[in-house]
């Protein structure tokens, strides 16, 4: 059976079909999305619950604990960590990958609701949660800042106007805002004046309260009109919060600015963001899953003169942080490897056809089966992105194979003086089953890729179908488009061969033949060498560093900034924003944005964020030459620290880390950590795989500690209720009222005048009333004692827990670390009840190392099943199987050579070998047992014949494939680390592969014919016997 004869005899038609191929693919290039690496979802939810002033031990207990004992009870939870901190409770929730995000958020607000009655009743609002997708960072920062207005002015602007309009723009997912500026009226009182007009805070907090209602009115309906009812309830001004009347004392009235500054503030002091060196609002700006982030990008950007239309002029808009700089120049290095791929992989097979036409043919196949390639990417909602174009890139060397197997054998045809019609219809015939054996056998191996578990997997999912639909067009083309042409175009067929002859391939296949009858002469030393290949193969990969994904230099540089426990806001803004000017001053930086203050993602009022822009990777250093520049030049600054990481494209951690990797240690008491933790990292420190190891514990912060004495507190009428909520009333920034308008709403927040919270000194001037309206001093109640305590406490599984993070040392792998850390573990003799476990990416990577050597025996054994299945042998399948040695040995060889860790990506660029060198097995063999059974040439002959009729197709399709790898090899640019590794293994293993191969497989060949002959004899001689 031909399956190309019917295309050969059509040739309108088979042109007609591959251009609504061509035209097809170009159409649904402009609509793929486009993003950085395929969207992966994350399932893991946050749960936040804020209550201002309350100490971590109160939020652990009457918030965190609560929820954690529900959350714990949902099925499919993988991992749960908490943190409580001063006014904030941060649970993170991760699940399976496997788990339904719909499902899941639905358990999650069931746990909540059952929750519920056991937390507060004086939180300001209810928990709150989200999904949270550590890839999903912002595509875009924007920077409002003014330099005239308040901030808080700028951000009821920004909240009302801008952030709304943005929110409405299609792809754009959650827009937040950062800076801590959200408008409030703030009521600060001083307890002197209370006392002297004998108000208590719960005075004051109750008045504001009762004239603050905004109750439904009603209507009245009568026989001909309605008419609503509304009334002046809600005071909407500072004059009308300072004129409000607490008491009348006496026939006079005493109202609230008699007792307190009334002032327009913020909602928290405590936050504070620049943009550089200048205060702003910042609009972190996400996108929509599977959204085109270019097109977001461009969207927001055209959006940004009408949105600067509508504010002042003294408000500045300005593009601080745009993410899809990195990704456009990334996907534009990546486009332009793929052309000169391309270019290099139709100069090579000129190199070899030295014919204008027969390049053409096969050259085709190129651009046809990538284009079309587009097509099945559309329809499964895959995007163009590094890894879907770093397959492309690779399949420019695949997809020329097929076609110019064909091109060859047909070629033969004509040079034996066939006409064009009749060659292209026998080659065609001749070579289909090889092809398909082929395209067959090199998809088969991309298989167990669908099925890589974790993270990996799914990152890899759109890799692996997108080279295998690439391959498969290919093989479309070649049986179609590729003969159809050759019986058209394949003329001048002498002078060809001619031409070819005169560039020495004649001459280099007869060197060969005369190697190839010496190999045959010796077959047990080839066995033997190609038994050490073997080992040397198993060696290698043993020894060889072990890495996970390659770190980037994505233009973006993460810097965690750390201060002593003990300091307070001004400070710690200070060195901030000093900090911050340093950074500024570095020739490779272009910008900057910088956040203090208690967030999600930061615990701690000692902890700080900045987010440092580069310039063009043209214009600057590389990202690790400018992190350790700035090292050096953090230690200026005095009394904070800073720890930097470049920013990745995969980011598999759900909380911002000081450094690259982490581990947390879990225990079931607090005691055991702090007895601990000091030890284990300070063994980390010492040993030579680490850098910059620090422990992210609870920190010690100073508390002062009212002990109340019960009994002095009763005799004079108090309660620990009336002493407890006079704290929170002038202390914790107790939100007590919402002032609503037309567009938003605003908290009115009641505290101490700020001059008089400076220090401990204040609780001595601090008075609390009882019932008879006496003021009493709370020193004559309480004794105050200043003392350390925790200011962050963390739980693992609802058990205390620490966070230790960790940077390698140079030319440490990942795998090496590891393996040091469990030496560590060793020598330490940790107590058993303690539980170290690894985080993140380093979690990510072990539980991946744990399946690479079965996920390359699963490829094995596929190509092996579907070789079997193929030639209906046992025996021919391990013939062609037995190259695979050659290609890993010239991989591993070339990733030692250039100091680069078996990652990942290198990692699947092996297994694409298994795939690749494979075929000039199935060439020989197929060629061996055609001349076999239709010549009756013996078995050495058969395989001699057939090796060095193949030996042209095999020289070109590998160096084909060897070509279209070397573009990802050099790449250079943003993204550049993550392509690198695929290319160094592909070219490695197809040099040393191309070399071996050539020759142990023809003696592979013979030793299993002769081990089939000799059990042919043993039956013979077995059923003579019987018969006998």
């Amino acid at each position: 059976m031909n399956i190309s004869r019917f295309f050969i005899l059509r040739p309108v038609a088979t042109t007609l079909l591959m251009l609504a191929l061509f035209f097809s693919g170009l159409l649904v290039w402009r609509l793929l999305p486009v993003s950085a690496l395929p969207q992966v979802d994350y399932p893991i939810i946050q749960i936040y619950t804020f209550q201002p002033g309350a100490n971590p031990d109160t939020v652990q207990r009457t918030i965190t604990s609560p929820l954690e004992r529900e959350m714990g009870k949902i099925a499919g939870l993988k991992q749960m960590s908490s943190s409580s901190s001063v006014g904030a409770s941060v649970i993170t929730l991760q699940f399976e990958l496997s788990a339904e995000l719909g499902i899941v958020e639905q358990e999650v607000q069931s746990a909540l609701s059952t929750a519920s009655s056991k937390l507060p009743n004086d939180l300001p609002t209810p928990p709150i949660y989200r999904k949270v997708n550590p890839a999903d960072v912002p595509v875009i920062t924007l920077a409002i800042s003014s330099d005239t207005l308040p901030l808080t002015t700028v951000y009821d602007m920004v909240d009302t106007r801008v952030a709304q309009k943005l929110s409405q723009l299609s792809g754009v997912g959650m827009v937040s805002l950062a800076g801590g500026q959200r408008p409030a009226i703030r009521v600060q009182m001083n307890p002197s004046a209370l006392a002297a007009f004998k108000l208590s805070t719960e005075d004051v907090r109750a008045a504001i309260s009762a004239a603050n209602a905004n109750q439904p009115k009603g209507s009245f309906d009568g026989p001909y009109r309605s008419t609503m009812l509304d009334a002046n309830d809600q005071m909407r001004s500072v004059a009308d919060y300072e004129n409000l009347i607490l008491r009348w004392n006496n026939g006079a009235p005493i109202r609230l600015k008699d007792v307190a500054q009334v002032i327009e503030g913020s909602e928290d002091r405590y936050m504070a963001a620049w943009a550089d060196s200048q205060s702003a609002i910042l609009v972190n700006i996400q996108r929509q899953p599977n959204a085109n982030v270019i097109e977001v990008a461009d969207q927001i950007k055209k959006i940004l003169p009408e949105l600067q239309q509508n504010l002042p002029d003294n408000v500045h808009i300005r593009v601080l942080t745009d993410r899809t700089e990195s990704i456009r120049s990334s996907i534009k290095d990546v486009q332009k490897e793929l052309v000169f791929a391309v270019c290099l992989v139709v100069l090579v097979t000129f190199l070899f056809l030295r014919n204008f036409a027969a390049t053409l043919i096969p050259s085709v196949a190129v651009p046809l089966s990538i284009i079309g390639t587009f097509v099945l990417m559309y329809f499964l909602g895959f995007s163009v992105n590094n890894l879907t174009l770093m397959a492309l890139t690779i399949a420019t060397g695949f997809v020329v194979d097929d076609a110019i197997v064909m091109l060859e054998n047909i070629a033969r045809h004509r040079e034996s003086g066939e006409s064009m019609l009749q060659a292209a219809l026998k080659g065609s015939k001749e070579i289909g089953f090889t092809l398909i054996s082929l395209t067959v056998s090199l998809i088969a191996v991309l298989i167990p890729l669908l099925f890589m578990g974790d993270v990996v997997g799914r990152l890899f999912h759109e890799f692996a179908v997108t080279l295998a639909a690439a391959i498969a067009i290919s093989l479309l083309v070649s049986l179609t488009l590729t003969p159809m042409m050759c019986a058209y175009l394949l003329k001048d067929s002498a002078k060809h061969t001619e031409k070819t002859s005169r560039w020495n391939l004649d001459c280099v296949i007869g060197h060969y033949a005369k190697l190839l009858q010496w190999v045959l002469r010796h077959q047990t030393l080839t066995l033997m060498v190609m038994f050490a290949t073997v080992v040397l193969a198993g060696l290698l990969y043993w020894f060889i560093p072990k890495g996970f994904f390659p770190v980037q230099d994505n233009g973006v540089i993460q810097v965690v900034t750390e201060a002593p426990d003990q300091i307070s806001f001004q400070a710690m803004s200070e060195r901030q924003h000093a900090l911050a000017n340093v950074i500024l001053k570095d020739p490779a930086v272009a910008s900057l944005s910088s956040f203090i203050g208690i967030d999600a993602n930061n615990p701690k009022l000692s902890n700080g964020r900045i987010l440092i822009n580069l310039k063009p990777h043209a214009e600057r250093d590389q990202a690790a030459e400018v992190i350790a520049r700035l090292r050096e030049d953090f230690a200026q600054v005095q009394g904070i620290k800073g720890w930097m990481q470049p920013v990745q494209e995969l980011s598999i951690e759900d909380k911002i880390s000081r450094t690259q990797y982490q581990l947390s240690l879990t225990a079931p008491k607090a005691q055991l950590l702090e007895q601990w933790t000091p030890k284990l990292v300070q063994a980390l420190a010492q040993h030579a795989a680490f850098v910059e190891v620090t422990s992210e514990d609870s920190g010690q912060g100073l508390q002062a500690y009212i002990e109340v004495n019960r009994d002095a507190a009763a005799r004079l009428g108090l309660s620990v209720e009336d002493i407890s909520l006079a704290l929170q009333n002038l202390f914790a920034q107790r939100q007590i009222a919402t002032l609503y308008t037309q567009s938003n709403q605003y908290r009115i927040v009641l505290e101490l005048d700020p001059k008089l919270t400076q220090g401990i000194e204040a609780l001595n001037q601090t008075y609390i009333h009882n019932k008879q309206g006496q003021a009493i001093l709370l020193s004559a109640v309480a004794t105050i004692v200043q003392q350390h305590a925790p200011i962050i406490l963390q739980h693992q599984s609802q058990f205390p827990a620490v966070g230790i993070s960790f940077n390698l040392a140079k030319d440490v792998s990942l795998g090496e670390a590891i393996e040091a850390i469990e030496q560590v573990r060793q020598n330490l003799d940790l107590p058993p009840e303690l539980d170290l476990q690894l985080q993140g990416a380093a979690a990510a990577f072990k539980n991946s190392q744990q399946h690479t050597l079965w996920l390359v025996i699963a490829a094995i054994v596929t190509m092996y099943i579907v070789l079997g299945m193929l030639y209906e042998s046992f025996i021919h399948p391990i013939t062609i199987l037995s190259t695979l040695p050659s290609a890993a040995i010239g991989a591993l060889l070339a990733l030692f050579m250039v100091n680069q860790p078996l990652d990942m990506i290198a990692l699947i660029g092996i297994i694409l070998l298994i795939g690749l060198v494979k075929k000039n097995g199935i060439m020989m063999v197929d060629f061996a047992l055609a001349a076999q059974r239709n010549q009756g040439l013996s078995a050495e002959q058969a395989i001699y014949q057939a090796a060095l009729l193949r030996f042209r197709p095999i020289l070109m399709t590998t160096l084909a494939a060897l070509v279209g790898a070397i573009p990802l090899m050099l790449a250079s640019g943003s993204g550049a680390e993550l392509r690198q590794p695929l290319g160094i293994v592909m070219v490695g293993g197809l040099l040393l592969s191309q070399v071996l191969t050539l020759f142990t497989t023809p003696v592979v060949y013979l030793f299993f014919d002769g081990l089939k002959q000799d059990q042919d004899k043993s039956v013979v001689s077995n059923q003579a016997g019987t018969c006998e």
